[in-house]
């Protein structure tokens, strides 16, 4: 299960031995059935996730009760409520598994330490927060500029997977329209 977290690593930073082996005692595998909550708002989040296989998304619930899907996940990839994991505060999100997941796991003392003791870890973190950031730059940028089809459109180009193994009310929610919009813009796209 290893694997794959360690070609995504290596493809950016020189891997050790001993960087293998860190990762092999470190990073837990587990795994979850479909709809499973395995990190609940008002908790403080235990775990950085890498996903192995499966889908998962990040949501919280707005002053209405309406579930709202932030993030979701292709594999393969990190998820957590990152500034509250890091931080170790109460996340206002839960992190849901969509699908049955394949997942690794490791905690935040745990990430710490791998970070101390691995010059490529530390690396590979900042390489992952820099990215987590210009991702969340360029979202935003997306949900004020491009229409809900423009943002619907670069998704499926993205992420071709993600209809078929997403329910249609969590992309809906991700790209900030109603199940309802992005049923019209589905018929508008395929007639």
């Amino acid at each position: 299960m290893h694997s794959g977290l360690l070609n995504i690593i290596s493809q950016k930073v020189q891997l050790t031995d001993n960087d293998v082996d860190l990762c092999g005692m470190l990073f837990e595998p587990v795994q979850f059935p479909k709809n499973s909550i395995i990190e609940k708002e008002g908790a403080v989040p235990q775990y950085l996730y890498f996903v192995v296989n499966g889908f998962m998304r990040l949501f919280h619930h707005n002053k209405n009760g309406d579930e709202v899907t932030t993030h979701i996940n292709c594999p393969p990839g990190f998820l957590t409520s990152y500034v509250n994991f890091i931080n170790q505060t109460k996340a206002n999100e839960n992190v849901q598994c969509i699908t049955d997941c394949e997942l690794l796991r490791i905690t935040k003392s745990n990430l710490d330490n791998l970070t101390i003791q691995s010059a490529a870890f530390k690396d590979f973190s900042i390489i992952v927060f820099q990215q987590s950031i210009a991702y969340n730059e360029a979202r935003s940028k997306e949900l004020a500029t491009l229409t809900a089809g423009e943002r619907y459109e670069k998704l499926i180009e993205n992420y071709p997977g993600i209809i078929h193994h997403v329910p249609v009310q969590y992309i809906a929610s991700f790209l900030g329209m109603k199940p309802e919009s992005l049923s019209r813009i589905r018929k508008q796209m395929n007639s």
